[in-house]
């Protein structure tokens, strides 16, 4: 009994061991990797910040750009979730009498589902323009640092 206590212990042991060996050379490892990644940058830095200038402004450009694809991308939802809302409508107007409450109720949600399509493309919007904004102060809080 005494030697299954003791093994089960140094089994333990061992695995704390090799635990705490392993997430010890995982550190060393990145920790040496941010010194070697870039010998060049250590070497020479103003050719990086002159570098980073340039490459400011193409974060703008890009931000910019998909910025515009993106809105572009939500208002083409919006017109389709709009499109499907009247076709359905359309079908249920086919499908039923004229002016049955079933006919009724479905202009009604299709007008309800146009409206709540416009108001989410909105705020969709007005959320990547704010995103857009914050990222062009960033570059530019980010470029006045390497001016100074």
């Amino acid at each position: 009994m005494t030697l299954n206590y003791f093994m089960k212990g140094l089994s333990t042991v061992k695995r704390w061991i090799a635990t705490t060996l392993f997430c010890l050379i995982a550190i060393a490892l990145v920790w040496q990797g941010g010194f070697y990644s870039n010998p060049v940058a250590m070497a020479n830095p103003i050719d990086n910040l002159i570098a980073t200038k340039d490459a400011g402004d193409q974060v703008k450009d890009k931000t910019s750009e998909d910025a515009g694809r993106a809105k572009n991308f939500i208002r083409d939802t919006a017109d389709k979730v709009e499109q499907t809302a009247k076709k359905n409508a359309a079908k249920v107007d086919d499908a039923t009498d004229n002016g049955s409450f079933v006919e009724r109720k479905a202009k009604r949600d299709a007008s309800r589902i146009e409206q709540r399509a416009e108001e989410d493309a909105a705020r969709t919007q007005k959320a990547v323009d704010d995103t857009k904004n914050i990222v062009e102060r960033t570059v530019d809080s980010i470029k006045d640092v390497f001016n100074n």
